[in-house]
Order: structure tokens, then C-alpha cells, then sequence
């Protein structure tokens, strides 16, 4: 895979197929995993021992990848160059006991996942994908791309109310969506169709981590083609730029071993065995030393010269609330990536992180700007606080700016995107 070039709109057109493909964290790492195989890189087991040979190898758990290239003259203490980014988005999730309904109508049962915009799931068609256990212990993945559910909104004349006070959804009761009709409500309906959809017998599926999405596809928005529009960019976005980047660096010798690091439930807290904050990146860097001969001295040289960039979407500027932003930080889509900024630590950002995030800007020929929340309004965060605090690791928060952030359908700029992999390829190369 080459190296993705400025104001290429290749990149994304890639994007948009990748989001498409990518309704579920399981689905995104397998598609980061083929892009992955395509451009030599090879699967090690975690049950494995390892060896110390250089070349791209990756780890896939649940929802989460490490991807890691060793040149052949890195040495046990070589530092690492860490893109982190996550394959989560918020969603409506299937809840253990699925198959619900009322007065005629066939529903699904839920439970929301992170923080979505939940009014942006009303009236949309929904797919169904996700994760299947096997009674064998075996895993499928099913994607559902074609519409099967639907949130509806209660219309406006039993609800007149809407247009003075604004639309409020209670989370339990107005967001059940619905699959067909029928008073006859079964358990196990709706295993047993997705057994169907995949050809397995009758009981196979014993376990199953399921969740909706939009079946919209993305698109290119605007007069001249100039944002984009699409589900999950918060933050298959940065996973995509990150596998690009990783792949266009994977030949020759670099000063450091590149890594892309996509963890899953970051829209939650982080905190599972694939997460930020578990020990997953700390287990595959580690293993990643020893395999190599070294010592835990050599692991502690290794982890005191690593860089990682926390790479997620932002906040762009909005045209209806400009007053929510600082009023000197206003960032506009396609004008380049975006550097994060909180001196609470809410992002990891300090003035040497910001030194190593213009370097590699400017190697890249690629302008960034700076983001910062206004003082009255709490800050998001991110998982570079987690994985500078687990690790020990310098760590630099940044993404692209978008609209719409945690809707089902968000916007960016039709630029950003790729001009964000080029600065990526660039801190990678040191």
C-alpha cells in the first residue's frame, strides 16, 4: 500500500468503503486486519511464543488490533512510534434476552452503548451486526445490511408539546425498535433468524454481541463535493489513517518500530481486556522486547523514547453555536488536522508533545490547528490521558475536526482525512 498523498480524494473514497464495511468494532479490526495481510503483515497468536524476527505482525482480541513492524536493525531497546486511535462508536446494542414487542408490533430489546445523539437514531433504517459465538467456541461475524429495524418518532400530533419544549426520549421506553408484526412474541426469534442469514443449524449460537447501525451509506455532501458524510468517523476515521500510515511505512529501516494501536470501549471508559486501560498494548510491546532478547532494562529504554499520538475526531467550529467554542480556537473542516489541548489533562497534550506533532506536520507539508473547549463547558476526553498514565509513555492527542459528533451520521471534511494520514506517515518515519 503506498503512502496516501495531500488532496487526494482516493484516500477518501477508501475511507467511505472502509465505514460502509465496518458496521461494528469486530468487522473494522478484520478490515484493518486484510489491509493489513495485503501489505505483508502476518497474525501472531497471544497463546503462542513469540519470536524475535523483524517484518509487520498484529494481534486481534474481540474489537481491538496492535499492529507492529520491526526493521530488521531494531534492537531490543528500539523506542516505538504509537498511533492509538478506537473501533467503537455509539450505538443501540441487543440485549441478552432480544425478542420483545407490544400491541401488535415485533421489537428488538436495546441497551444504549457510550453517548449517542439519541434523537438521530429516530426513523432511520437499521441494520443488525456484530459478533456470533458459536456453541463450539467459535466466533462469526454477521452484518445484517439491508433494512431490518427502525426507532419510530411519535408523531407530532400526539405529541404537540415537541415544537415548544423540544423532543425529550425517555432512554428505556422510546428507543425499542421495531422488526415486523405479531402478537406471538417467541425467545430466541431473532438468533434464530440471524442462524438463518448465515446458514447454521438450529441452537448453534450461544452467545452474541450485537448492535444496530444505519444502512445509509456514506456520501460525498456539499456543492463541490467538499465534506463528507458517514457513520462512525468518530472514530473508524483515525483507524482507517492509521492503517494507511502504518502500511506506507512498513518496508526499509526507520529509526523506530511503527505501531497502530485500536482498542475498542472507548466510548464507555476503556476499561476491558481490549480497552485502553487494560493491558493489552502493554502485554504486545513488552512481548515485543523480550521476543527480541531484551531485558526489562531494554523494555524500560524502549518505553522511555516512545511517542504515541492519540488520534481521534474533534470538534469543528459550528455555524448555529459558535458561542459554545473558545472564541480564539475555532477550527474549520478541511483545514487540516487538529492538535487538543487541556491543561486538566483531559488530553495528554503538553508543549514537547506539541513539538513532535509540528515536526511531522512539517515534514508532511500539512497545516494543523489547535482546539482547546470553552472555559464554561466540560471537556471531553480521550484514551491518551489512559495510555500516558498505564504506560509511561508521551503521549499527543490529536484527530480531525467534525460536525455532528456522536450522531448516526456525522461530517468532516472531504481533505481532512487524508491530510491527516500524511502527518501520520511522517511522525512514524521519525
Amino acid at each position: 500500500m503506498s503512502a496516501p498523498h495531500r488532496l487526494d480524494r482516493g484516500h477518501t473514497d477508501d475511507l467511505m468503503s472502509f465505514l460502509a464495511a465496518s458496521p461494528t468494532p469486530y468487522h473494522a479490526v478484520a478490515n484493518a486486519a486484510e489491509r493489513l495481510e495485503k501489505a505483508g503483515f502476518r497474525q501472531v497468536s497471544e497463546t503462542d511464543a513469540w519470536e524475535g524476527s523483524s517484518g509487520g505482525k498484529y494481534v486481534l482480541r474481540g474489537g481491538a488490533i496492535i499492529a507492529w513492524y520491526v526493521p530488521e536493525s531494531a534492537a531490543p531497546h528500539t523506542p516505538y512510534r504509537i498511533i492509538g486511535a478506537h473501533t467503537d462508536s455509539p450505538n443501540l446494542r441487543v440485549k441478552p434476552l432480544p425478542d420483545s414487542g407490544a400491541h401488535g408490533w415485533r421489537q428488538v430489546a436495546v441497551e444504549i452503548y457510550g453517548g449517542p445523539l439519541m434523537n438521530s437514531w429516530l426513523d432511520r433504517d437499521l441494520g443488525l451486526a456484530g459478533r456470533l459465538t458459536l456453541r463450539d467456541g467459535s466466533t462469526r461475524l454477521v452484518n445484517v445490511d439491508r433494512p431490518l429495524l427502525r426507532v419510530p418518532q411519535l408523531a407530532i400530533h400526539l405529541d404537540r408539546a415537541v415544537s415548544s419544549d423540544g423532543l425529550k426520549l425517555d432512554k428505556q421506553r422510546h428507543l425499542q425498535p421495531i422488526w415486523g408484526l405479531g402478537d406471538d412474541v417467541r425467545d430466541g426469534d431473532l438468533i434464530a433468524f440471524l442462524e438463518e442469514e448465515l446458514g447454521l443449524g438450529a441452537g448453534e449460537v450461544t452467545g452474541w454481541d450485537l448492535m444496530t447501525h444505519s444502512v445509509e451509506a456514506p456520501a460525498y455532501l456539499g456543492r463541490d463535493n467538499e465534506l463528507v458524510a458517514g457513520p462512525r468517523m468518530d472514530n473508524l476515521l483515525s483507524v482507517h489513517a492509521g492503517v494507511a500510515a502504518l502500511a506506507a511505512v512498513s518496508s526499509g529501516e526507520l529509526p523506530y518500530i511503527p505501531v497502530l494501536a485500536a482498542f475498542d470501549h472507548e466510548e464507555n471508559g476503556s476499561q476491558s481486556d481490549t480497552g485502553a486501560d487494560g493491558p493489552l498494548l502493554g502485554g504486545v510491546l513488552e512481548r515485543s522486547v523480550f521476543a527480541r532478547g531484551g531485558s526489562y532494562e531494554d523494555r524500560a529504554r524502549a518505553f522511555a523514547g516512545t511517542v504515541c499520538l492519540s488520534s481521534d475526531t474533534g470538534h469543528a467550529v459550528h455555524p448555529n453555536y459558535a458561542e459554545r467554542h473558545d472564541p480564539t480556537h475555532h477550527p474549520r473542516v478541511n483545514g487540516g488536522p487538529i492538535l487538543k489541548v487541556n491543561v486538566n489533562n483531559r488530553y495528554a497534550t503538553d508543549g514537547s508533545g506539541r513539538a513532535v506533532w509540528a515536526a511531522a506536520c512539517e515534514k508532511a507539508g500539512v497545516p494543523f490547528q489547535s482546539f482547546v473547549s470553552n472555559n464554561s463547558m466540560p471537556c471531553g476526553t480521550t484514551i491518551g490521558p489512559i495510555t500516558a498514565a498505564r504506560h509511561g509513555i508521551k503521549t499527543v492527542d490529536i484527530g480531525v475536526a467534525i460536525l455532528s459528533m456522536h450522531s448516526v451520521r456525522e461530517l468532516c471534511g472531504a481533505d481532512d482525512p487524508h491530510l491527516l494520514a500524511n502527518a501520520l506517515v511522517a511522525f512514524l518515519e521519525g
